[in-house]
């Protein structure tokens, strides 16, 4: 079996080579979500660490214009929620609106877009290790048949014709196992990662509702915030058609 001379030759040289190309895909996605989660805790730890040293939820706004991770991503949602402008236009039909019905929207939404870029990728993790094994295995049974033709042509049955081209179709299947173990190794882990980090920004959640509820879900914002709060609204408003 030369995989490298003739790549194509037959059908389980195409399997082991597509098992291969999983293998490869499963150990980048394994590199890419490892950096991507180790960002992300780097930058949730900073944001809280400064949120929560702030001496109001109206001083904290300040800190999630402009900073990276989901923790500020969700508070900035927060912020859009329940933002009172300081003109003298806050009696218009926005801000007739129950603000805690909002507040709990708007949370909730953007919990659900942090999760949904989390989890970009698990399928594809998934997948490959569910299908590899019987990838292989389709390898190895076709692999088996061809050998089986050659024997019946060659007209004998001994050890020596058999035991070649028998084993040479069952590395297809060792293959597939050596690709799906990785797969699913990786995608339980990340999965755990992501279920803990999902349980964080539910605290934070709740914890920013409690804070919002004692200003009674009103929170003046500068400026510089409204701008970037409109455009959070605005993603909820599209979402929500």
């Amino acid at each position: 079996m030369n995989l490298i001379a003739s790549p194509f030759e037959s059908i389980e040289h195409t399997v082991i080579w597509l098992l291969i190309f999983f293998s490869v895909v499963t150990w980048g996605l394994a590199l890419l979500k490892g950096v991507q989660f180790t960002r992300l805790k780097t930058q949730d730890r900073k944001f809280h660490k400064h949120f929560w040293a702030a001496s109001s939820l109206d001083s904290a706004a300040e800190l999630a214009h402009g900073q990276p991770g989901a923790a500020a991503r969700v508070a900035l949602a927060g912020y859009a929620a329940i933002q009172v402008p300081e003109s003298a236009q806050a009696a218009d039909l926005s801000q007739a609106i129950n603000h805690q019905d909002r507040l709990e929207r708007a949370l909730r939404q953007q919990i659900v877009r942090e999760r949904r870029s989390l989890e970009s990728g698990l399928a594809i993790l998934a997948s490959i290790g569910s299908t590899s094994p019987f990838i292989g295995l389709f390898g190895t049974v076709w692999g088996i048949m061809s050998a089986l033709k050659g024997i019946s042509a060659a007209g004998s049955a001994s050890l020596e014709t058999v035991a070649g081209p028998i084993g040479a179709a069952l590395v297809a299947t060792g293959v597939g196992i050596a690709v799906a173990v990785p797969a699913v190794l990786v995608y339980n882990y990340y999965l755990r990662r992501l279920k803990l980090t999902a349980a964080d920004l539910d605290d934070f959640a709740h914890d920013f509702y409690s804070l919002a509820q004692k200003n009674a879900f009103r929170v003046l914002l500068h400026p510089v915030l409204s701008k970037s709060g409109a455009t959070v609204a605005g993603q909820q408003v599209k979402e929500a058609s």
